[in-house]
């Protein structure tokens, strides 16, 4: 399942096969960048970063830097793999999985540009990320969120995921042992 620009407004139809995953590398590392500085807070999309707040230079580079550090993939010295979202060949987020100390066992994180944000494109997005895990030989993907974030436990919801509410913070699981629902 997938999404594809429909009309002047922005907003996206379906079509089938448009979202994919494409590993980061730095062929897609600044059109990633373009539309993390475009469509989202910095806080959002990179770890904290000591540099003029926005999108300035220091901070760009610091984003480079990041995502070129996973470059090596789970077996990587940060143990991540990073993926572009692509929607019709146009990069929209970032999904990756991180490998946790539990064997067979990733967590996740993604985000996305505030226009291909509501449809849909998370959670095909997340479901690729389930097969690339699942082939990867995990056997769970785990994620961190918090209760107010409407969107990422919506797409969690939608992908099958155990969820543990505490204090604010919502603790996903989903076990690759089974098939994820369907959309």
């Amino acid at each position: 399942m997938g999404w594809t620009s429909a009309d002047e407004g922005g907003r996206l139809r379906h079509v089938a096969g448009a979202v994919r995953l494409e590993p980061v590398d730095e062929q897609n590392l600044e059109p990633l960048l373009s539309v993390a500085a475009a469509e989202a807070e910095p806080g959002d999309v990179m770890p904290p970063v000591d540099a003029p707040a926005g999108w300035s230079l220091a901070r760009r580079e610091a984003f480079r830097d990041f995502h070129r550090a996973s470059f090596g993939g789970l077996d990587g010295p940060t143990r991540s793999q990073m993926y572009a979202i692509l929607v019709g060949g146009e990069v929209a987020g970032m999904v990756r999985m991180t490998r946790c100390d539990e064997p067979g066992t990733v967590e996740t994180g993604m985000w996305l540009g505030r226009s291909a944000r509501g449809q849909g494109i998370g959670a095909t997005a997340l479901r690729e990320l389930l097969n690339a895990a699942a082939r990867a030989g995990m056997r769970a993907v785990v994620a961190e969120t918090t209760a107010d974030n409407v969107g990422a436990v919506g797409v969690l919801k939608k992908c099958g995921a155990k969820l543990r509410e505490d204090g604010g913070k919502v603790r996903a699981e989903i076990c690759l042992d089974s098939t994820p629902p369907a959309l």
